[in-house]
């Protein structure tokens, strides 16, 4: 029987250590990873589903899922209102999303991830799995640089001013959806560039608070779950970002209603979403810009992670090499 975990006043996060969620993440991915290219989405989703269930309930945590892959009635998905931990240890609110970009595992295309963020209990939006707007840029702008409400044109021009470029130096991240056509045309209006992505929502996000990308701000609409897990990225290494759910049902009124969420129009920032102290990680599934996906070799399974903690700052790339005679699960 594992002891019991005492945790400290504001010291919730401090024993469940940051290398605990990467192993649930490396999991996760490896096990996603033996399906790259195969076409097989639902099968990969599943199999890091799988691992990563696995891992979290191997936790010292009391943990409940608020961000998850479908409502309590969608099982064997990580769904909204699971509980997970072994119960020994603090409760903590986790976000997850054990394969972003199923469609780029199942071709074999860059960005896809196993990603988690894990906050101390109620301080994580709890949220739908349904749309979300959505705004970021990266840190070092003064607040209010950017409007979710503001136009598309508008926001460029801002930005670019308070980088200190004219509008041609500034490249945006969108997802490529036919529902973006109008802003795709508003930021090409001002001179400035656009980046379009398949899939990798909360990636994308993350990338406009790296400067090496060249990428300066995201915009469009994309998953919730993913709006949440990019704000908790955010949380810990800096940046921007208001959004807001597309409730546009009856069905959904419902649903955020029985969890809480008063007002369907509140436009959330990011210490709205993410309360408190955090922790992110995400490891590779595929090879993207930001992480190397999942390298197999006889005796050899190589991942990289990286994994973060708002109230530090800290940013660690973790670089696993496990080897086959660990046992280490493949999902």
């Amino acid at each position: 029987m594992p002891a019991t975990i005492t945790i400290q006043p504001g010291q919730v996060l401090e024993r469940v250590l940051s290398m605990e969620i990467v192993r649930v993440t490396e999991r996760a991915a490896v096990s996603a990873a033996r399906l790259r290219g195969h076409g097989r989405e639902k099968d990969s989703d599943q199999a890091a589903v799988d691992a990563m269930r696995r891992e979290l309930n191997k936790l010292p945590i009391d943990g409940t899922v608020v961000i998850g892959e479908g409502e309590i009635d969608e099982a064997p998905m990580l769904f909204i209102g699971e509980k997970v931990g072994n119960k020994t240890g603090p409760k903590v609110d986790i976000a997850v999303d054990p394969l972003e970009g199923t469609t780029l595992c199942a071709k074999n295309m860059p960005g896809a991830v196993a990603t988690i963020a894990m906050a101390e209990s109620g301080t994580l939006l709890h949220a739908p799995d349904c749309y979300m707007e959505k705004i970021a840029i990266g840190p070092g702008y003064p607040k209010g640089t950017v409007d979710l409400d503001a136009p598309t044109e508008e926001n460029i021009l801002n930005l670019a001013k308070a980088k200190g470029v004219k509008p041609t130096e500034i490249t945006a991240i969108l997802l490529d959806r036919p529902r973006h056509d109008k802003i795709i045309a508003a930021v090409r209006k001002t001179g400035a560039a656009v980046s379009l992505i398949t899939a990798g929502d909360v990636t994308g996000v993350i990338h406009v608070a790296e400067p090496k990308t060249g990428l300066d701000i995201y915009l469009g609409t994309g998953g919730a779950p993913e709006g949440v897990l990019a704000a908790a990225a955010l949380r810990c290494i800096g940046g921007q970002m208001q959004a807001r759910l597309v409730i546009d049902s009856d069905e959904l009124k419902s649903r955020i209603a029985k969890m809480g969420i008063k007002d369907a129009r509140k436009r959330y920032e990011i210490e709205d979403m993410v309360k408190g102290d955090c922790l992110f990680a995400a490891t590779g599934v595929t090879t993207g810009a930001m992480l190397q996906g999942v390298k197999f070799s006889k005796d050899i399974i190589e991942t990289e992670t990286i994994v973060m903690r708002s109230v530090t700052g800290t940013v660690r790339r973790v670089w696993g090499e496990h080897r086959q005679h660990e046992k280490f699960h493949l999902g």
